[in-house]
């Protein structure tokens, strides 16, 4: 026996008189005395009751809401139609109601309202929370865009292959997740960050097109755009392949999946897009994932300003920001040299311009002899605003929060669009806050002028060819065109401070793989779940995964991490020491 014979989202005026079959959840019920509307509710919609009858108002009385029931039937029309409601037109008189599965405890939350609740509870009753079709339908549109990526890398000649999860630790830049040896004590399989090597050694092997929808696992803490713990991402990576060739591809798919999944009315760029070198974004945005809807840029005034009080330090780098035709006032000015400040700048120094064009407010005093210049370099025009960072290190990284703040609390940033863009010729090296030099990007990266430019070149000169795909500030992917040379890769990792035996121990698959005729190749990597949560409009990226963990990396609906048995531990030959910090809340 069927338990249904129609969903609760597809019954229309047509289907008047049918005798049907229908099984939800009871979402919401109203009784008015003479009769009792209630709505079923399951996965593709929603379908009004209407009970006259008194026993079945009585037994329907007695059914907690969220409760799943069937509902046995006659279609007939609504005497008051919904047009809020696709099956707004009928209603279904029942014959029969049957509870399917009991509601027994008190809601944490109202699940149509189950957005407005605390994000703990919401967690810890994400299956509550998943009933509530606002939420629901993020993940039905995730799923959605996974498969539209799908089928475009695999009408571009793409193979999708799975790898492995577990895998060796590497030095890959976060912490791994690691999982204990039971056959081996003392040794430890790690949760991949990437199929970074597997996708090499694919090309290596002699595929030419590779894809995965790939879990990566990195032990990272929360932001707004990253989820602790797990994301995905469109793994891809090419054979006998060149930047061009990746971009060629890439512009394909990201300009594709965002017009056919944006908002109605969005602009979206198409390829070829907009290439900014590192060092130039660095320049003009402060970034190296600049928002282009900004209309803002970045100056450098050392120059002009170096020597004038405030900024006579010797050392210090003086950045720029203009904003035409400000109103704002002083109590919001003071408002964002407090948010700078906790950004962690020292200061954020500030003039105007009045309607003559004379400097007023801030450090107005101090620039007086200064205006011209600065007029000229940053187009200054009357009732125009400046604000201005000066620091021995990091001047540009604080220049670019400023920009942020003005574009997006003066409301400048162009409205209804996708603006991409690559970020290109990454340094290969960088310092580190301690002053070590390490890998600016990763470690397998081909350097732009290959060994020569490795034996002859300062490190911090030697550019890589790497790129990240930018989109709205947001970066979707880093990539790189890999180095496919033994020599190559014990050079590059001799001068970040490892010896030959490091990559012998850590990455011997590649190197050895490297030494039997490796093709070139490159690849890139966006990730799937900052895709969905920009094109849903979302602050938070946990938002759009199904069972995500919330900030602190816990996983408060199963209950992960959790402790285990001393026999398991056994097992995998491990101890536990008490921690000498206490773990946070």
């Amino acid at each position: 026996m069927e338990l249904r014979t129609h969903n609760c989202g597809e019954l229309r005026d047509s289907d008047v008189g049918k005798q049907v079959k229908l099984c939800g959840w009871l979402s919401s019920i109203r009784d008015l005395g003479a009769v009792i509307f209630f709505v079923l509710r399951d996965y593709y919609g929603y379908t009004q009751v209407v009970v006259a009858d008194e026993d079945k108002k009585e037994q329907l009385r007695a059914i907690p809401r969220e409760s799943t029931v069937s509902v046995s039937g006659k279609v007939v029309l609504r005497s008051a139609p919904n047009p809020d409601m696709p099956t707004g037109l009928i209603e279904i008189e029942p014959d029969c109601i049957q509870i399917l599965g009991k509601c027994y405890e008190q809601l944490p939350f109202e699940i149509a309202a189950s957005t407005q609740s605390r994000e703990d509870v919401r967690l810890k009753y994400r299956f509550l929370d998943l009933r509530n079709p606002e939420v629901k339908d993020k993940i039905v549109f995730r799923s959605k865009v996974v498969s539209w990526l799908r089928n475009k890398m695999t009408e571009l000649g793409f193979l999708e292959i799975t790898t492995p999860i577990l895998t060796s630790s590497s030095p890959e830049g976060a912490r791994d997740y690691i999982v204990p040896s039971r056959l081996y004590p003392g040794h430890f399989y790690a949760l991949p960050q990437a199929p970074q090597q597997y996708k090499q050694l694919l090309m290596a092997s002699g595929f030419d097109k590779y894809f995965q929808i790939a879990p990566c696992f990195r032990d990272e803490d929360a932001r707004a755009d990253r989820s602790p713990g797990e994301f995905y991402q469109l793994d891809t990576e090419m054979c006998f392949a060149t930047q061009e060739d990746v971009f060629e591809v890439m512009e394909k798919v990201l300009s594709g999946v965002f017009k056919e999944f944006a908002p109605k009315g969005y602009k979206v760029d198409e390829g070829p897009f907009r290439r900014i070198a590192y060092r130039d974004a660095m320049r003009d945005y402060g970034s190296d994932k600049p928002d282009l809807r900004n209309p803002l840029l970045v100056k450098d005034v050392t120059d002009i300003l170096s020597e004038k009080a405030p900024f006579f330090e010797v050392g210090k780098t003086v950045k720029a920001i203009a904003v035409s035709e400000f109103k704002e006032t002083r109590k919001w000015i003071d408002a964002l040299v407090e948010k700078v400040k906790q950004n962690g700048a020292s200061n954020m120094y500030w003039f105007k311009l009045d309607e003559k064009g004379e400097p007023v407010g801030g450090i107005s005093k101090f620039i007086a002899d200064s205006k011209d210049a600065l007029a000229d370099r940053l187009g200054l025009k009357a009732n125009s605003f400046v604000a201005i960072i000066a620091e021995e290190k990091g001047a540009e990284k604080q220049a670019g929060y400023v920009r942020t703040e003005l574009g997006t609390g003066l409301d400048l940033l162009e409205k209804n669009a996708f603006r991409f863009c690559w970020i290109v010729d990454f340094p290969m090296y960088e310092y580190d806050d301690d002053g070590k030099l390490g890998f600016c990007h990763n470690p397998f990266s081909m350097p732009q002028g290959g060994l020569d430019a490795l034996n002859t070149k300062n490190p911090t000169d030697v550019l890589a060819y790497q790129y990240d795909s930018v989109v709205n500030g947001v970066e979707l992917s880093s990539g790189a065109v890999r180095n496919h040379e033994p020599a190559i890769m014990e050079r590059a990792f001799e001068i970040a401070g490892y010896g030959k035996e490091v990559i012998e121990e850590k990455f011997s698959a590649l190197y050895n793989a490297f030494k039997f005729g490796a093709p070139p190749h490159a690849g890139i990597a966006p990730g799937v779940d900052r895709m969905v949560m920009l094109l849903c409009a979302e602050q938070s990226i946990r938002e759009i995964i199904t069972f995500p963990m919330d900030r602190n990396a816990r996983d408060v609906l199963m209950g992960a991490p959790s402790q285990v048995t001393q026999k398991q531990l056994e097992d995998v030959h491990i101890r536990v020491v008490a921690p000498t910090v206490t773990p946070r809340d």
